[in-house]
């Protein structure tokens, strides 16, 4: 038996999924966890898949989570969490940013996006739905979506062992602490009120 976890964040380009990587990364390295990260940035310039490997744990061999291996699958964006559906555990968790961003292909009509995907979800796994850009919105800034999953995130696993407002802190430019610390707040109260 390991004691490794393995998480997989996924998103599209420009939503933050490297930021929210960076930050969980550093807040595991600061708890004295062995950590390892693989990023894979696709097109992300130009709204493309973006997915951030992340595993954690006493002694970590390698970075790379294969199919049916990551305990947690954070998606950023609705389509991307079907996409890498299957690279979660069967026993794991789904978090999923309600949240569409149709891909090239769509928005030229060569491709339709998938109805009902938070259903499809559901039905193939524990999938637990946040809404980050409404919080985000209250919060007056669309960019912290990132960092209100990443407090969903935080609840999901029981990462309750972490400084995260100290690692948000030093992580965000200056002017983006408080607005951070906040979306991370509201998103693992969100988590925590959709799991009672």
């Amino acid at each position: 038996m390991t004691d490794t976890k393995s998480i997989l964040l996924v998103g599209v380009g420009g939503q933050g999924t490297i930021l929210a990587g960076n930050i969980l990364s550093t807040a595991l390295l600061e708890a004295g966890y062995d950590v390892k990260v693989s990023e894979i940035h696709g097109m992300s310039q130009r709204g493309g898949s973006v997915s951030t490997q992340i595993r954690y744990g006493k002694k970590v061999h390698s970075p790379v989570i294969g199919r049916g291996q990551a305990d947690i699958l954070i998606a950023f964006e609705a389509m991307e969490a079907l996409r890498y559906l299957e690279f979660l555990k069967p026993e794991g968790k789904v978090v999923v940013n309600d949240y569409k961003i149709p891909s090239a292909p769509i928005l030229m009509g060569k491709a339709d996006y998938p109805e009902n995907v938070i259903e499809i979800l559901k039905e193939k796994a524990s999938t637990s739905v946040i809404d980050a850009a409404k919080i985000a919105q209250e919060l007056g800034n669309m960019k912290v979506m990132n960092v209100v999953l990443l407090g969903a995130l935080a609840k999901a696993m029981d990462l309750t062992d972490i400084d995260w407002e100290g690692v948000i802190r030093n992580t965000v430019k200056k002017e983006f602490i408080d607005i951070n610390i906040e979306a991370f707040k509201r998103g693992r109260d969100k988590l925590a009120l959709a799991e009672a």
